[in-house]
């Protein structure tokens, strides 16, 4: 049994490719470690982060994100049980503008002109308690 979560926040500084890249590799050996994996949007100065794994380590992880003073307004959107993972390839899968893309940077998925990726689905397809799909992650400016 494994537990996910999805939530969204607001980084609290500009984040460039290079500080981007070091926050996802960052996550991707912690994530490795605890066995979680999951995927991270950003878009507009807004994270979009799904996480599944054991449901243990997907809590400390979650207070360790709360804690994090690189975003703040942090709202939890999606939290539940799960059978599966989404991800079970990506530690830490990660979207957004072509233009942050550093060389060697693992788990990249490119947003297209509508502001998608191959992978951002896999997250906002978890349906909320009033049965309405959550438009999780897609916020324009």
């Amino acid at each position: 049994m494994f537990e996910r979560i999805v939530y969204q926040s607001t980084a609290s500084q500009e984040f460039g490719s290079l500080a981007l890249f070091r926050l996802l590799t960052e996550a991707q050996l912690r994530n490795a470690h605890l066995q979680i994996t999951g995927h991270l949007l950003f878009l507009n100065g807004q994270f979009t982060q799904c996480l599944e794994g054991p449901p243990r380590n997907v809590e400390l992880i979650w207070q360790s994100l709360q804690r994090d003073t690189r975003h703040h307004s942090i709202e939890l959107l999606v939290r539940h049980a799960t059978e599966e993972r989404r991800f079970p390839a990506w530690s830490m899968a990660f979207s957004t503008y072509n233009s942050y893309y550093v060389h060697g940077m693992q788990g990249f998925f490119p947003l297209d002109g509508d502001a998608q990726s191959p992978v951002v689905h896999l997250c906002t397809s978890d349906v909320d308690s009033s049965g309405n799909a959550p438009n999780v992650g897609v916020h324009h400016a």
